[in-house]
């Protein structure tokens, strides 16, 4: 059996996420070896687990430069730039927007739960874009609704690889963990996953890959990156669901190839519908002139 898979059914008050976090920390050794998640395990080895106590619940503002685009005293809307992780989890402690966020609003802390402060939606760490944060409880409860509704808008900007025929398409296919990974997620047969709808539209043909518009129905965790990848169409820059057959890049994209370019939703207090733009950032400007050269 796998080693992460043994431990998971050994050590089942652990998260599969915090087990491979362990493994890859070198806190795991068989027979006094550190071994990777994917070892296989014969039978009479010696495993040792060191298990380091959980970071505290109490997230400790940081000071940082924040892109914010609207504030007011009841949300706020920023743009996230690529290689910053949104909230603390394994492997990221610090240097998170949400402890930025704290330190630049304090009076976030007790909005949502207590690791990620009024943080209503969320971005991969390697995509960039807009965000919406809650700055108040009743703040964050119009927004998780109007989520829940469908009634925010979230639109993206892909270059993904290969040529996209459809003009556009609606991509309608459940999304849970993958089966073997408990890391990644995957398209899973119907009754074994949630829901996930994806729109797409071309906004551009180029040589070896598609400039997409998307727009999301629903929120899945990496919901595009997978439903995209599920089409053989992976977003340039995924080292996750990008497979092994891919067109080499002609220049690298610092992160994923992924943008939340548009957001609308109505705001809490006033009722009024608010809509943001933010064009792609220069790393995927970058990318697109080579393309096009």
């Amino acid at each position: 059996m796998r080693l992460d898979r043994w431990l998971a059914d050994r050590l089942p008050e652990l998260s599969r996420v915090r087990l491979r976090a362990l493994i890859e920390a070198g806190r795991v050794r068989v027979d006094g070896a550190v071994r990777k998640a994917a070892a296989r395990l014969a039978g009479g080895e010696r495993v040792e687990v060191e298990i380091p106590p959980p970071a505290p619940e109490e997230l400790v503002p940081e000071p940082a430069a924040l892109a914010i685009v609207f504030e007011d005293a009841q949300v706020l809307v920023l743009e996230k730039p690529a290689g910053v992780v949104v909230h603390p989890g394994a492997g990221h402690a610090r240097g998170t927007l949400a402890a930025a966020l704290l330190a630049h609003a304090p009076e976030v802390a007790g909005v949502g739960g207590p690791r990620r402060p009024g943080i209503v939606h969320r971005l991969d760490k390697d995509t960039s874009g807009l965000l919406v944060v809650a700055k108040t409880k009743a703040a964050y409860d119009a927004l998780v609704a109007q989520l829940a509704r469908r009634s925010v808008t979230r639109r993206y900007l892909a270059v993904v690889h290969g040529r996209v025929r459809a003009d556009e398409g609606v991509i309608d296919r459940p999304i849970g963990r993958h089966p073997r990974d408990r890391v990644r997620m995957a398209v899973r047969p119907a009754g074994q996953g949630r829901r996930a709808v994806t729109r797409y539209r071309v906004l551009e043909r180029l040589r070896g890959f598609t400039l997409l518009e998307m727009s999301l129905e629903t929120g899945r965790t990496h919901q595009i990156r997978v439903h995209l990848a599920s089409l053989g169409h992976p977003v340039a820059g995924d080292d996750v669901y990008g497979g092994r057959r891919r067109e080499p890049l002609p220049t690298p994209v610092e992160g994923l190839a992924l943008h939340a370019a548009r957001l609308a939703f109505v705001h809490p207090a006033t009722g009024r519908t608010l809509e943001f733009a933010s064009p792609a950032p220069a790393r995927i400007e970058r990318l697109l002139t080579h393309l096009r050269n």
